[in-house]
């Protein structure tokens, strides 16, 4: 099965083609984060009008890319939540009216399940049941993944995501955004042991998580050392050190609970946080020790990307599934309502 994926959730806009025999034939991904920017982050009407110019073009960038006609696809795929309501709808038309005109079956995907498959685009894939941690600029949860569509949550962020703590950590400190990258190149030159941030609903039972508190912190931290203008770079390294080291801790200890719990002797770890040196090497070093094989997607899946969404769509069209005949986008959609296949 061969199928074009469409991904418009946010900031970014990812096309992909994956064929179930013979992986990934081509991908392109435009992001838009120099023109947001200048705004601090996403401005959700720039970033509607900017996937209406990028789809299209896009489409048939991958399709020459990956050698492929309308009539050698059998079906497509698109994010339809969640995300931005105007993006979405951009890349569920543009998909819909694609799969009509060339007469094939369009399957809605699930934002976050296609961050959690991503994982398994990778030549030693995850099986199934496992742990996941999805943490991103706008979700961060931990479930129990017991097949496609079969999904419990064990735990969440009971206030702002991790990426989205980052992003406002960054801005406080005058880095710009996104602030996730630039936090952890700032952190290595960091002096370890300047400053100790608080590691948010550690010292309690339970897997739900909390990183606002990290923000005030940050802020009372700056504040206490003149304001952001006072800033030298080195408090700027520190600062990011101590808040990256707080932000990746209360992730490792919510995991290393997590899989005591389950039992599972198996951790995915995707979304754009997931990128992140720092998390990956000490998630990595906490499941080595208790057995635990942890899985995350190459970098360039860790972001948005249309792969995912072709990948997710794939395994969802093979089940049979397919999308009904209103176009609809949920902007908010529990990953938890998904069918079980």
């Amino acid at each position: 099965m061969r199928v074009l994926g469409i991904e418009s959730s946010c900031d970014e806009t990812g096309v992909a083609i994956y064929d179930t025999e013979q992986g990934l034939l081509g991908q392109a991904l435009y992001s838009q984060v120099e023109m947001h920017a200048r705004y601090g982050g996403v401005v959700p009407e720039l970033a509607s009008r900017d996937h209406v110019q990028r789809v299209l073009p896009l489409v048939r960038d991958v399709m020459e890319q990956a050698g492929t006609h309308p009539e050698q696809l059998d079906g497509i795929a698109y994010t339809a939540g969640p995300g931005l309501a105007g993006a979405l709808l951009v890349g569920a038309g543009v998909a819909r009216s694609l799969a009509f005109g060339w007469d094939l079956p369009a399957v809605a995907v699930h934002h976050m399940e296609g961050h959690l498959l991503a994982p398994l685009l990778e030549p030693n894939a995850p099986a199934f049941p496992f742990v996941a941690l999805l943490v991103s600029g706008g979700h961060t949860l931990l479930l129990d993944a017991q097949g496609l569509g079969n999904y419990a949550i064990l735990g969440e962020s009971v206030d702002d995501a991790a990426g989205e703590a980052f992003d406002k950590a960054a801005k406080m400190m005058g880095l710009g955004y996104p602030g996730g990258p630039r936090i952890a190149g700032l952190a290595q030159q960091g002096a370890a042991g300047r400053f100790r941030f608080p590691r948010p609903m550690t010292d309690r039972p339970g897997l739900d998580m909390s990183f606002s508190g990290l923000k005030t912190f940050t802020l009372n931290t700056i504040n206490d050392l003149g304001g952001k203008e006072a800033l030298s770079e080195q408090d700027r390294a520190d600062i990011a050190r101590a808040f990256e080291e707080a932000a990746v801790d209360t992730l490792v200890i919510k995991c290393r609970r997590a899989v005591e719990q389950t039992g599972h002797k198996r951790l995915v770890m995707a979304g754009g946080v997931s990128a992140n040196r720092s998390l990956r090497a000490k998630l990595g070093e906490q499941m080595a020790k208790r057995g635990v094989e942890l899985f995350y997607p190459a970098p360039q899946y860790c972001t948005d990307n249309g792969a995912m969404i072709a990948f997710a769509g794939a395994l969802r069209l093979q089940a049979g599934e397919s999308a009904e005949l209103p176009i609809k986008v949920r902007p908010r959609w529990p990953l938890t309502e998904l069918a079980g296949l």
